[in-house]
């Protein structure tokens, strides 16, 4: 069974679709739309596979664990993606809200080792694997839009390296996916990954599909020698 955190939109929905197809169940794991998550259920099950969803707080270790174990009726917990994350703050740091700021680092890079530690008794032994969502903004830095956000990828990049180096005695792999600009709901302006096409070598915007395809390459038995992984799938950015 693969457990995806933010499993009911956008790349976390594409990626569950994808690993269905794999013949994978699935736990979807939604923050507060239960209807959408339903949705991508329902797509997995016309797929041959089973799925379950489950609200999940990623910021709360207790929600986690109750997460993790709402899959326990897929079976044995085999792959874990880390693709929930959110902003609240846009904008040159300066104006931007602490509270918002603080949201953001919890959700995106706290949300992400909690969620890791979490899958790490259950994974150990089975030759399992951790997928976690970082960004491209990790090195590009996002000046005037979210330095915070690129500085919690940034972490998350740092987390995948020193993970799989920690879990590879225990046979887990750990790596991590780094989007570019991709068409979801994730921007508070709906038409910003058009507006900034222009600014990417490929010259347009990634579908979340073209993410899903990197992270079940990963979770497969394909990529069994490859751990502490960055992979990049931004267009060229």
């Amino acid at each position: 069974m693969i457990a995806i955190t933010g499993g009911s939109r956008g790349i976390g929905a594409a990626i569950a679709e994808r690993v269905a197809v794999d013949g994978h169940d699935v736990l979807i794991g939604y923050r507060s739309n239960e209807d959408a998550a339903s949705k991508v259920a329902e797509r997995i099950r016309s797929l041959g596979c089973e799925a379950a969803t489950a609200r999940v707080d990623i910021t709360d270790p207790k929600s986690i664990e109750e997460f993790l174990d709402a899959g326990q009726e897929l079976g044995p917990l085999t792959g874990l993606v880390a693709a929930a994350g959110e902003v609240w703050a846009v904008g040159a740091l300066v104006d931007l809200d602490p509270a918002d700021l603080k949201k953001d680092l919890e959700i995106n890079l706290l949300g992400a080792v909690l969620t890791a530690r979490a899958a790490i008794s259950r994974l150990t032994g089975t030759r399992g694997s951790i997928v976690l969502i970082g960004s491209a903004a990790a090195t590009l830095g996002s000046p005037g839009t979210y330095v915070h956000y690129a500085a919690a990828k940034a972490g998350t990049a740092a987390l995948t390296v020193g993970l799989s180096k920690e879990l590879a005695a225990q046979g887990v792999r750990v790596n991590c996916v780094e989007p570019g600009t991709i068409w979801t709901d994730f921007h508070q302006d709906p038409q910003r990954p058009a507006k900034v096409a222009a600014s990417i070598p490929w010259g347009r915007a990634g579908e979340p599909v073209e993410v899903a395809g990197a992270v079940a390459w990963l979770l497969s038995e394909e990529a069994g020698y490859t751990t502490g992984a960055t992979l990049r799938v931004s267009g060229g950015l």
